[in-house]
């Protein structure tokens, strides 16, 4: 007996969660907080994070920052490749009620390119400062929330980077000797 949704209707709940947190958009202050936080979510945040690092800890903050950088290049080389096999049109282009309340870095959808980074960025960094976990955490979700509100991408797209962003940090920091979350 299969129990699994038939890939239409998770398709339509995915879009219809879209559709729903899309309408928070409405809301000016909503609208404008979103915006904030992905723009800072485009790199500014993390670019800021580094220098801090390096500033604050010296030597200890530049090896965070370099594994953070290292990082940042892999997650994007393989978002620039997942976007380039899906293609996922974004959920405003699929659904004339989605509204993009900023304009996208890109055409399509799958994965979060924001969310991803957000993710990795915040593993690696928490394994180096566990400490910023009360800073990085609620940022991270933020910048993942931020993507469906703005109509930028579905659900699934952000799940997705979620997995995808914490599988790479995972890798990232097995391949770092002495750096563990869990030291």
């Amino acid at each position: 007996m299969r129990t699994s949704l038939p890939r239409n209707a998770l398709r339509g709940r995915d879009a219809g969660w879209c559709l729903r947190a899309n309408r928070w958009g409405e809301w000016q202050g909503v609208r404008r907080f979103f915006a904030v936080i992905s723009r800072l979510g485009d790199g500014v945040f993390w670019y800021v994070l580094m220098g801090a690092l390096i500033v604050a800890d010296g030597l200890d903050g530049l090896a965070a920052s370099a594994h953070l950088a290292a990082t940042g290049v892999v997650a994007l080389t393989l978002y620039k490749l997942l976007k380039r096999w899906t293609r996922r049109p974004r959920p405003f282009a699929s659904d004339v009620r989605i509204r993009a309340w900023i304009a996208p870095l890109d055409e399509f959808s799958f994965p979060s390119g924001h969310t991803l980074h957000a993710v990795a960025f915040t593993v690696v960094a928490l394994a180096h400062y566990p400490a910023l976990a009360v800073l990085l955490i609620p940022f991270a979700a933020c910048v993942a929330v931020s993507r469906v509100v703005l109509g930028l991408h579905y659900p699934s797209d952000v799940l997705a980077a979620t997995v995808i962003g914490s599988a790479l940090a995972g890798l990232s920091l097995w391949l770092v000797p002495g750096v563990s979350l869990f030291a």
